[in-house]
């Protein structure tokens, strides 16, 4: 395969409310007024998302820091988000560390989670591997799927830990099977290398394949690729510009150069079928 064969990835997890709100605003608006702290954190969720109110990052921090300062690990969790992405409040490192660090004190995975990448990326904390992978480990037994991918990619870097393909590949399999497309993409790397898996290259494929219909840009050039090459599936240049055109459409360095070399390979009418099934591509949504 010829492209981004391991992508990193180790970025903060997505603001997640613990429940979803169903009241109408000014319901939400009351309670948490009143000191709800579940309401003040679902109401911050929804300007976050901009969900029956305008978007609003500033008043989501102000309600997550209500939540926050009432203990809710939730709400501390996200409103170090904020903090780290300067979303309604100044970005500061250090004050996310310190909400991420009550968070995760109270066992909240998100929380955990978030401390584990500050740690592993030095912000707002002295660098530390041992103990991105402590908070790691700890969101990951919670089942947090970000977390268990990060784990992954420690392994196969040897950071914090000793390194090992095989327990790269154990985590990134636990990812890949709940639908994690960068799971997916790395496991089927592992399968088309041999590294810590028997090498299988239709096993690849067909997580290439899973994380293709997701809209995966790394898996869609690297699919092409299979295709173009009959690694795993049966050769199609029709398939490798297909999917070659698809990641193209998302900027992916150099895929513009392969989409153009396997056109030149068809006949004007496949590519002109092609092309209007590509212009009428959807990615496949999953419920992780």
């Amino acid at each position: 395969m010829k492209k981004h064969m391991l992508p990193l990835y180790s970025a903060a997890a997505l603001l997640l409310a613990s429940t979803l709100a169903v009241a109408q605003p000014a319901d939400l608006v009351r309670k948490a007024q009143a000191g709800d702290a579940q309401a003040q954190l679902d109401l911050g969720q929804m300007y976050v998302e901009g969900r029956g109110v305008a978007q609003n990052d500033e008043k989501a921090a102000q309600w997550f820091g209500l939540a926050a300062a009432q203990g809710n690990a939730l709400s501390q969790s996200n409103l170090g988000l904020m903090y780290d992405q300067g979303r309604g409040v100044a970005k500061n490192d250090v004050e996310a560390v310190k909400w991420y660090r009550l968070s995760a004190a109270q066992g909240e995975a998100n929380g955990q989670f978030n401390l584990g990448v500050m740690y592993e990326d030095g912000r707002g904390v002295e660098q530390s591997d041992q103990e991105a992978i402590k908070w790691y480990r700890l969101a990951a037994a919670q089942n947090l799927l970000d977390a268990q991918y990060n784990l992954g990619l420690m392994y196969v870097s040897g950071r914090g830990v000793e390194q090992s393909d095989k327990e790269a590949a154990k985590w990134f399999g636990i990812t890949a099977a709940k639908g994690h497309d960068s799971g997916q993409v790395n496991l089927a790397v592992m399968y088309a290398t041999g590294r810590g898996v028997p090498l299988n290259e239709k096993e690849a494929a067909r997580l290439l394949g899973l994380a293709a219909e997701q809209g995966n840009a790394t898996a869609q050039v690297n699919l092409g690729t299979m295709f173009e090459e009959g690694r795993g599936v049966k050769r199609s240049l029709s398939q490798a510009y297909f999917w070659y055109a698809l990641a193209a459409a998302q900027d992916l360095e150099d895929t513009e150069s392969l989409r153009d070399e396997a056109a030149q390979k068809l006949k004007p009418a496949e590519r002109a079928a092609l092309d209007k099934k590509i212009s009428a591509w959807k990615p496949k949504t999953t419920n992780r």
